[in-house]
């Protein structure tokens, strides 16, 4: 005769403490967020160009595609020896 002991079919009492455990890591994961504060948001919109300056660079762009731009080469650099001199 033989005996065999109680019924060992994957009995484990702590596979729902494991399971609560994960399922609690899961909510938390959830609940992350994020905040933008007020100061972030005004940089954010300061850093959109100014429409009166988009009418200007597209003007730019349109003269130089049409080979129409002259630079004045003196203008250009008196304006760079006055922005250097003013800053040593």
């Amino acid at each position: 005769m033989k005996i065999q002991g109680p019924n060992h079919s994957n009995f484990n009492p702590y596979t729902k403490q494991i399971q609560r455990q994960q399922e609690i890591r899961k909510e938390i994961a959830k609940e992350d967020k994020v905040q933008i504060s007020n100061q972030a948001k005004q940089l954010q919109e300061n850093t959109k160009p100014d429409p009166a300056r988009l009418e200007k660079i597209e003007q730019l762009k349109q003269a130089v595609e049409a080979g129409s731009y002259q630079v004045d080469a003196k203008e250009t650099a008196k304006k760079m020896l006055n922005f250097w001199s003013n800053k040593a």
